[in-house]
This record gives structure tokens, sequence and C-alpha cells, in this order.
């Protein structure tokens, strides 16, 4: 851009334009890929030489930066006529409010708003289907990329999975996504597969949970098929996404053929993606040489959503559904249910389905009233604040003792103990617990929980304090 740049209405209005003919050329390369990416950019502004641009976080304006930035610059720079080798610089700031982003991510089209008691007048489109027999039944059309809600729960997962389907050489191999179940693994999964055959739709993407290969894998060994059984996960495999990888747990042989699946794909460099409900050095009976490929790339982790995005999760469902969902039932429905999203679904789903039966509306008064038939009931209902105080009761600690920084040794083993018994009751994430006590790091929690493992199945004594902790627990209950 010449360096005497006007700064009239009309040079802006000329460099604004440049910049969405610039950015509509480099669309061309990637739409969907484009799309995604700049749903989270916005152009602030371009002054004298300079492009303002608004990042939802770090992580989108560095992809943006590495992949896409050099193009549009050079695009732009055609556009305007100006100097091919002077340099446009480019100021970034990061926002989580992108209210005008340069793109909209590609989605279906949702149906109609209608009233809960009013049926839907045809079926709503489902996405078209994928060239691969059998996975078309596998994907759910709804599990996207544009219908995943993204918070701070789970944006490493989302735009680890997003940048695994963007093509080219694997950036994160593999890619091993970790967390609760029903908070949106099998969503990522899906929204990998979708939009890979969206943008290349020649790729031979094989999506599988552990137990199915475990049983093709068997059937391969008695009908002596092992031949076609390779072929298909090896050579005819450019993709591999496995969910629930903890069900390979004991299973010895289905382990090496998975083992030797892994490397195969991997020296190929073909993408495997792998889901599980517990962090890579956290599967018991599993093989190290397994375990050690799993941490060799991206472990991506998803924690429970936090009420803003149990919020969002709401909203983007009731619009999926055609429910009308004012704010206020949104937020109630979304403390009602805190820990689950597949539960938050279902419980939005209920709701509207008795709306619908009984022709009322799913106002205030209706959903308060319908919340102990909704919430999930679930027989333990103890908090990691229990446990602390049920060890701080047995040790003789108080609760600021066993969250400091004191590394006595009774105090240091009495934390280690409390670490241990939400992981086995709660079944509370690393890093959920590593905040819980003090702010620790979450390899702090699993060496806590991992000593306490190999003290008890050795030392009798370690056994009757953990004994004693339950009982104290079950008589909270009571």
């Amino acid at each position: 851009m010449p360096s005497d740049t006007p700064h009239t209405p009309e040079a802006k209005h000329h460099a604004t334009e440049a910049f969405r003919h610039a950015a509509e050329s480099t669309r061309r390369r990637s739409p969907a890929s484009f799309d995604q990416w700049f749903s989270g950019i916005q152009l602030d502004g371009i002054d004298d030489g300079v492009l303002s641009l608004a990042a939802r976080d770090e992580f989108v304006r560095d992809w943006v930066k590495n992949h896409f930035l050099p193009d549009l610059l050079d695009a732009m720079r055609g556009y305007l006529g100006g100097d091919p080798q002077k340099a446009l610089e480019v100021r970034w700031r990061i926002s989580g409010d992108i209210p005008a982003p340069v793109s909209e991510p590609r989605r279906s089209s949702p149906p109609p708003s209608r009233r809960p008691s009013e049926a839907p007048s045809a079926p709503r489109p489902r996405l078209a289907a994928v060239p691969r027999p059998g996975l078309a039944d596998a994907l759910n059309p709804k599990h996207t990329f544009s219908n995943f809600v993204v918070g701070p729960s789970n944006e490493l997962a989302y735009a680890a999975a997003l940048a695994s389907a963007a093509g080219g050489r694997p950036r994160y191999n593999p890619l091993f996504i970790a967390g609760g179940t029903g908070l949106g693994k099998t969503h990522l999964m899906h929204a990998i597969a979708h939009q890979v055959l969206a943008e290349r739709p020649d790729t031979r993407v094989v999506y599988v949970s552990a137990e199915h290969f475990t049983n093709a894998f068997i059937e391969g060994l008695q009908h002596h098929k092992m031949d076609e059984f390779r072929a298909r996960y090896r050579s005819q495999c450019d993709l591999l996404l496995v969910d629930d990888i903890q069900f390979l747990a004991g299973r010895e042989q289905t382990q090496e053929e998975f083992f030797h699946t892994f490397n195969a794909l991997h020296d190929a460099a073909r993408l495997i993606v792998v889901t599980s409900d517990k962090y890579p050095q956290q599967l018991q009976r599993m093989p190290e040489r397994l375990v050690s490929r799993f941490g060799s790339g991206l472990v991506a982790d998803i924690q429970t959503p936090q009420l803003e995005t149990r919020v969002a999760i709401v909203r983007k469902k009731a619009v999926l559904e055609g429910i009308e969902l004012s704010d206020e039932v949104a937020v109630l429905l979304a403390q009602g249910v805190p820990s689950n999203v597949r539960e938050l679904e279902g419980a939005l789903i209920r709701l509207a389905a008795k709306a619908s039966l009984t022709g009322r509306p799913i106002d205030f008064e209706f959903v308060q009233s319908e919340m102990a038939l909704v919430s999930p009931r679930r027989p333990d209902m103890l908090s990691v604040e229990d446990v602390q105080r049920a060890v701080c009761s047995h040790f003789r600690l108080s609760n600021s003792e066993l969250l400091s920084k004191d590394r006595h040794k009774s105090v240091a083993f009495a934390r280690q103990v409390a670490m241990y018994v939400c992981r086995q009751r709660l079944k509370s994430s690393f890093p959920e617990l590593g905040r819980a006590f003090g702010n620790r790091d979450h390899t702090t929690v699993m060496s806590a929980v991992r000593r306490v493992e190999t003290l008890r199945a050795r030392d009798p004594q370690v056994n009757a304090h953990l004994e004693a902790i339950e009982q104290k627990l079950a008589s909270s209950e009571d």
C-alpha cells in the first residue's frame, strides 16, 4: 500500500472492500476451514496501512496468522494496487465478543421457530449422505463444529479437533480427547468426520468405537478374514476415529492388533483421533507402549462446563429443536443439570415433550415445578468439600492445613488420601481436583492418586484409614 494512503471516507471504504475481496479469494482455497476460523475474526478497520483485526482467542489468532494471513495480505495488496514489496502492518486484539465476524461457519438451516405444541410440518433437513458404507448411519448429522458450543471447559479440545480436520499433514497426531461421560467427546469426533468429508469427499474415514473394533477383530479371527480387517484399518484408511479407547483395557490380542494399526497409520502420516474418559497415564490394563503413543501427540481434555457455557448449550439445543425458550428458563435449566451436557440436552427434550403433550408453555413456573423430575438423580451427592471435611476430621487437621503448601509428612499424606478418595468417589478430573486443593497442578494430583493406590495394595494401615473415611462419608449421606 502506498505510504501516502489518504484518510478520506472513500479511501477507507475502498480499503475495506479490498479486504473483503481478498478474504473471499482466500476462502476459495478451503471454504469450510476458512469459515470456521474466520467466524472468530473481526475486521476492526484499516487506516494508513494498518490492518486492525480482533480474534476470539490466542489460538484462533495464531492459526489465522500462520495459515491464512500471508495469502490474505498478498491478495489485499493486489486489490489495492500497492507496492507488492511493501508490508501491511497488522495489529491484533483479543476479545471474546466478536459481533461482526468476517465469516459465518457453515451450518444447516435451523428449523423455523414453533410453539412446543405444534408438530413440524416436515422432517428437518439432514446433512448430505457421506460417501462411505455404514458411516452415514454412525455419524449424527447434528454433531458438527457449528453446533458445538465452545467455552473455557472445552476450547482446547475444540480448537485441536478443528485443526485436525483442516487437512494437510496432521499437526497433532494422535489427537487424544479426554473427558467425562456426556461432555462432547463424541460430538467432536463426528464433527471432524463431517468437516473432512465436506472438504475432501474422497477421504477414507473410519469411525468406530473400541468395542466395535474389538468385535471386528474377533470376527476376523473366527472367519479367517484378518487380511480384510487389516486392509480396512490400515491401507484403506486415511483418518481413523476411535471412541472410548478405555474399553480395550485387558484385551491383550486386540491391544496388540491396535498397536500395529496405530503404527502403520502414524508412519504413513494419517491422522488418528482417540477419545477416552481417562487421561492416557490413567488407562488401566493397557500396555505402556500403547499408552506412550497416546501421549505422544496432543492430549486435550474436556471439563465440566461452567454455567455460562451450559446456558449457551441449552439455547443452541433449543434452536436446533425449534423450542421457544426464554433466557430465565435457560438459566434455570442449566443450573439444575450442572455436570453432563447429554443429560442437560435430554432434560430440555423431556420438558419440551411434556409441554407439547399437556399444551403448556415452557415458562419459568413450569420448568421449576418439573426440575425434580428432569434433573438427573444421583445416588452419590457428595462434593469435594464433603470429602475434605471427612479427611480433616479423621486426621485431626483444619481445612486450611489440608489446602496449604505444608509438606509435612502427615499433612501431605492426608492431602493425598483426600485427592484419592475424591478421584474414586466423585470421578473428578485431575485439573478440577488441582483447583479444589489449593490450585495445584494436575500432575500433582495424578502422583498423589498413584501413590495412595500403591500404598493401599501393600499397607494394611492405609487401608484402615481409607475404610474409616469411607464410613464417615457413608454416615454423612444417611
